[in-house]
């Protein structure tokens, strides 16, 4: 069976599917209190990007476009992808279901940040990306971790 990384519709079905993952909250939430007030059709835009196997989803991540003027981390700044909520189930890892989620974010060909969560390091690191250096965000308690495709560089500390 051919393992593809798809756009995940915002229905009611992905969302009770959420609800098996770990990362769960208000971001779906808010999509569901969306979708119970004005019942989105299945081809509304969605930021979630998943992996089924078989009729389950098995993993899932969250990939938004960050126009440059918020751009932090990237010298000259940017537009770059936001990934969050990279998910894999726990009976499907080891499979690389993530590694294939990230890659398909980097097909994007857009630097990426995202914030590793505890044990991810290593991870985030086989995958080519490295701590940032920008500081302020570790006064918020993130841990962020930037990609940059070939010819982008990162900012520089003076």
């Amino acid at each position: 069976m051919a393992v593809k990384v798809e756009p995940l519709l915002i229905n009611f079905k992905t969302l009770e599917e959420f609800k098996k993952f770990k990362e769960y909250g208000i971001q779906e939430l808010s999509m569901l209190e969306e979708l119970e007030n004005n019942m989105i059709e299945n081809n509304s835009e969605s930021p979630f990007y998943g992996i089924y196997f078989g009729d389950e989803l098995v993993a899932r991540m969250s990939l938004y476009r960050v126009g440059q003027k918020y751009d932090h981390y990237f010298e000259p700044p940017q537009d770059f992808l936001q990934l969050w909520k990279l998910e894999v189930l726990e009976s499907y890892r080891e499979n690389g279901y993530g590694e294939l989620l990230v890659s398909f974010a980097k097909e994007f060909n857009l630097p990426i940040k995202t914030n590793a969560r505890v044990n991810s390091h290593g991870f985030w690191e086989k995958m080519g990306f490295q701590p940032a250096t920008y500081e302020m965000e570790r006064d918020f308690g993130e841990n962020p971790f930037i990609w940059l495709p070939q010819g982008a560089r990162e900012k520089t500390e003076d």
